[in-house]
């Protein structure tokens, strides 16, 4: 089945409240790869290393995780309306003041409490369009995903743009278009009905006592090393302009959306999803493999490369975390990204450090490792994944494919 078929005829025509929630979700997703062209700028600006400018990333994905464990306590409290709410409020506030940064650690601190605001929207948004949706939910996922690309490719394209001027421009910009979003969601979405149930801050530790989730988790974790080595390493190792840093990356993420919307499915339907996430795993750790080891043009070459199987895995792990056990979704998700959040918290600081204490090839080769090691516990682990999701079948995978990026 391809997921274009369901509710193709009906994706366009959403109501105002759902256009508002996935314009929002769109600059929420700019927001991770936004500083990745500014980053040399950002160092030279506040006359920092490369280690301690990833810390944009760290502190980020840090509060994202342990966020996790929160989001669906509050949503379950407040509504998905008031969460949407408080969490772009968040980002306005620490993306406006990320802007007026005096030091990196300042930096470092605001990130992170933009990173919190970005968990709460993120985490509640898919529901959020689910819910209000019209044409089903296949139809409202596919959107949600649409965005999701769209954010990840133009938020290098934002970066480059405003931050040739300025590395504290890209910032400001942030909070505008967020602010815009609040104004948005404020006149145009309602609340949404609460769930019966309140979700406990304990539910998503509990769900991974299931080992199927447990080992999404696990071989997530690793995959999630190499993702971010990619994402927050390779700028650094580039050292190109903002306006061709970001034009690398712009591409980069357009082959992300296309791989995780449009490939993925029609892979998963051919071969299964097992084969398609353990076959990319590999050739994802020959490709930064690659790139650590080739001259200039073939790093970029790489890195655009890196996209497509960085596509395919995060719709594939995303489909097996909520569909390999019994747990609610939003609670399987919490619990599977509270994991998986750590190593891209890890990433962006132990990249830079592998390269003070070696040289800059090794970390490439740690991320080729990592990704080799995701593989390893799928196969390990097979079993596992499939004895309650019995190998994911692509129409059950679209109407379950909540983003990668979701809570």
């Amino acid at each position: 089945m391809d997921p274009f078929d369901a509710g193709a005829g009906s994706i366009l025509k959403q109501p105002k409240a759902v256009w508002a929630t996935a314009g929002a979700s769109v600059v929420a997703f700019m927001g991770i790869g936004l500083v990745d062209p500014i980053l040399p700028s950002i160092a030279q600006g506040l006359n920092a290393s490369a280690s301690q400018v990833s810390l944009l990333f760290t502190s980020y994905f840090l509060i994202t995780a342990l966020a996790m464990l929160v989001t669906g306590f509050v949503s379950s409290r407040i509504g998905g309306r008031k969460t949407l709410l408080l969490g772009l409020a968040f980002v306005v506030v620490f993306a406006g003041l990320a802007g007026t940064s005096g030091t990196v650690g300042q930096l470092v601190g605001y990130r992170a409490g933009w990173g919190l605001g970005n968990a709460l929207f993120v985490s509640t948004a898919l529901a959020v369009i689910v819910g209000a949706a019209a044409g089903g939910s296949a139809a409202a996922i596919l959107l949600y995903e649409s965005a999701l690309g769209l954010g990840m490719a133009c938020g290098p394209l934002l970066g480059a743009l405003l931050g040739d001027a300025s590395w504290r421009y890209p910032f400001f910009g942030t909070a505008f278009l967020m602010a815009v979003g609040f104004l948005c969601i404020t006149a145009f979405l309602k609340e949404q009905p609460r769930p019966a149930r309140r979700t406990s801050l304990l539910d998503p530790v509990r769900a991974l006592g299931h080992g199927g989730l447990a080992s999404a988790a696990v071989s997530a974790f690793f995959y999630n090393y190499t993702f971010f080595t990619v994402l927050a390493f390779t700028p650094f190792v580039l050292n190109m302009t903002p306006y061709r840093s970001g034009a690398v990356f712009f591409a980069w993420g357009v082959l992300l959306a296309v791989f995780s919307v449009i490939v993925a499915p029609r892979m998963q339907q051919r071969f299964g999803s097992l084969k398609v996430l353990a076959g990319s795993l590999v050739l994802l750790a020959a490709d930064v493999l690659v790139l650590g080891y080739g001259d200039h043009t073939t790093a970029v070459v790489c890195t655009i490369l890196s996209g497509a199987f960085i596509g395919v895995n995060n719709t594939v792990y995303t489909e097996l975390a909520l569909g390999v056990s019994d747990a609610p979704r939003p609670v399987a998700s919490a619990g599977y990204n509270f994991v998986r959040w750590f190593a891209a918290a890890a990433a962006p600081y132990l990249a830079p450090k592998i390269e003070e204490w070696t040289d800059v090839h090794i970390p490439f080769v740690v991320a080729a490792v990592t990704a080799l090691a995701g593989a390893a516990v799928v196969a390990v682990r097979r079993r596992a994944l499939t004895r309650e999701a019995a190998e994911l079948e692509p129409g059950h995978a679209a109407e379950d494919g909540v983003s990668a990026f979701a809570g």
